[in-house]
């Protein structure tokens, strides 16, 4: 930042007290100057950017008040020590940077992360992994002065509570809050025998008992305090999980994007590739009406195929369309794993008049493409006409990662998350990392905009975190964390424990090993080919059994379950490669 920015981290009444100056700002002010590089971020011809604040901590969602300040969900507030919270900002002097920020909330998001963010008749809704809650803004006050109505509580206790439990909000013209809640695993299996994550070649529960309470999304009243999800009318069905959710007044209907099934390849190996895997299934943009069910889990949505396709779990072999035919179908989707976040039909004025008529998505990015790289990390547009999408999605925003080929989702730089518009018609973007914002502004002619300004960013597809990889050319040959943790959940948790430390009897523990964090050869083989005897590892004498696991594990499963093992446990950056694991394979055949 050019500037001092008076950071302030108060009890509430004392900041709201504080703060109780009037915003300068006016509707008809200038917009503010772009910064020279557009804050990193790449855009269409005749935008600009102005980086509002650079880290305020991990952001989730925000939102924009009617005279300009800004209000964001974090993760939690690392000022506050980890405190759960929210930030206000505002701008003074309408240079678009942050001249104030105050941290507030007194809540805790008791584990996982939390999503939701906005402002609606006049009220702050914040959303919590289990609370909705909300605060009357005062106008001319940054920060309210009451304490928060506790409008929804999340009673459910299950086993997985945390899993796809986020609740980012939409609310209607009715009086209406709708509050998706994901599926508590991946892809309807027992959870008490597979865990969240599912095993490898799992059959599905059916009926699935999930559809009850989750996968779907669920309608209550906007302003009625101490609801539970018994108060609320199951909306939709069908829907694995959401963050991204908006009603779009152009034809007063709710929307999500949903984020689609994981690990295709690590569980279904004799169906679908590791490139089947990498670009399947896809992360569908939906038109939610009141009572339709999108498939999940029975089904999945092919884009490629522009299909309903059977899930594996439930007998599909990648082709079958069978019960899947009888669901609703998306709208189009993205490419998998993309990972959208939020969701934005855009209102304003300042825009060229063709955003007006679509929607704005972020995408935080993949973590599960492995050996193939990562891909999403931008902000989209999905141009609408005659109501309905046209298929075909922009790039809008680029230049988060900071790298050409994301390897693994912690080389970006930025991940976007946040999407809000502000009074003027600009357009705010926040990322998860770090906690910087954005501000979009258009500076051009909206008269002549057209392909011209668009061509520079359809060049941005040939992107490795964007285009559709090359199936050949573009293995990276590098074992998957993910798909790494769901295999070692399946072959390796019995013994070296779900912890890594082993039962301290017979099994040894694979943290601060030696035979982890040393050669990776001799690790490979013990995967490979088992081992029998006694071994000493941390000064202790085991003698236990190793089975071999070659014959069933392909390489890029054992690089990954490899990778898995050094990174949760040892911390080790450098992934497992699937050639090291065919070299020793060649080499030592038994």
């Amino acid at each position: 930042m050019n500037k001092p920015i008076l950071f302030l981290v108060l009890p509430l009444f004392i900041a709201a007290l504080t703060l109780q100056c009037n915003n300068p700002k006016k509707p008809d002010q200038p917009l503010p100057p772009g910064d020279r590089n557009n804050g990193g971020l790449l855009l269409p011809g005749g935008f600009e950017a102005v980086v509002v604040v650079d880290s305020i901590g991990r952001a989730r969602h925000l939102a924009v008040n009617d005279n300009g300040d800004i209000y964001v969900k974090l993760t939690y507030n690392e000022l506050l020590h980890s405190h759960g919270g929210t930030v206000g900002l505002r701008d003074l002097d309408n240079d678009g940077k942050a001249d104030i920020l105050a941290y507030f909330g007194d809540y805790k998001d008791e584990g996982g992360l939390p999503a939701g963010m906005s402002i609606h008749d006049g009220y702050l809704y914040t959303s919590t992994v289990r609370y909705v809650l909300r605060n009357k803004l005062i106008p001319g006050q940054l920060l309210p002065d009451s304490k928060p109505e506790i409008i929804f509580t999340d009673t459910d206790s299950g086993l997985f509570r945390h899993w796809h439990s986020q609740k980012p909000l939409a609310f209607d013209n009715e009086g209406h809050m709708y509050i998706p809640f994901g599926a508590p695993d991946d892809g309807g299996q027992d959870m008490k025998t597979a865990g969240p994550a599912g095993m490898p070649g799992g059959k599905g529960l059916d009926p699935s008992p999930d559809l009850e309470w989750h996968a779907g999304i669920w309608q209550f009243d906007a302003a009625k305090t101490g609801q539970t999800q018994k108060d609320g009318i199951k909306y939709a069905t069908g829907i694995r999980s959401v963050l991204g959710i908006a009603w779009n007044p152009a034809d007063n209907s709710l929307y999500a994007v949903m984020n689609g099934m994981d690990n295709f390849h690590t569980r279904y190996p004799a169906i679908f590739t590791p490139w089947q895997a990498a670009v399947l299934p896809g992360e569908p943009l939906l038109k939610v009406t009141k009572n339709s069910n999108f498939g999940w889990p029975y089904a999945y949505y092919d884009q490629m195929q522009e299909k309903n396709i059977l899930q594996p779990a439930y007998g599909g072999d990648g082709k079958t369309i069978g019960r899947a035919a009888s669901f609703d179908k998306p709208l189009m989707a993205f490419p998998g794993h993309w990972a959208p976040m939020d969701l934005l039909f855009y209102q304003g004025n300042q825009f060229p008049e063709r955003y007006k008529q679509g929607a704005f998505v972020a995408f935080h990015g993949s973590t599960d493409r492995s050996p193939y790289p990562q891909a999403g990390y931008i902000v989209c547009f999905v141009p609408f006409a005659n109501g309905k999408p046209t298929g075909k999605w922009e790039v809008f925003a680029d230049g988060f990662t900071g790298v050409d080929t994301v390897v693994n989702t912690s080389d970006a730089v930025y991940r976007p998350m946040g999407l809000a518009e502000g009074p003027d018609g600009s357009l705010y973007i926040c990322e998860s990392n770090k906690g910087k914002i954005w501000r979009v502004m258009f500076k051009g002619d909206k008269h002549s905009f057209g392909d011209a300004q668009l061509a520079g960013m359809e060049g941005r597809k040939s992107r490795t975190y964007i285009k559709t990889p090359d199936e050949i050319k573009d293995n990276m040959g590098k074992g998957g964390e993910m798909a790494g943790h769901i295999l070692y959940g399946s072959y390796c948790v019995s013994c070296h424990q779900r912890d890594g430390k082993g039962d301290n009897n017979r099994y040894p523990p694979l943290v601060n090993s030696d035979w982890v964090t040393g050669d990776h050869n001799r690790l490979i083989g013990v995967l490979l080919h088992g081992l029998q005897g006694e071994i000493k590892v941390n000064g202790k004498t085991f003698n236990g059994i190793m089975p071999a696991h070659g014959a069933f594990l392909d390489d890029h499963a054992i690089a990954s379950i490899l990778t898995y093992v050094e990174r949760s446990f040892n911390k080790q950056n450098t992934p497992v490669l699937s050639e090291e694991v065919t070299r020793v394979r060649n080499a030592t055949v038994r």
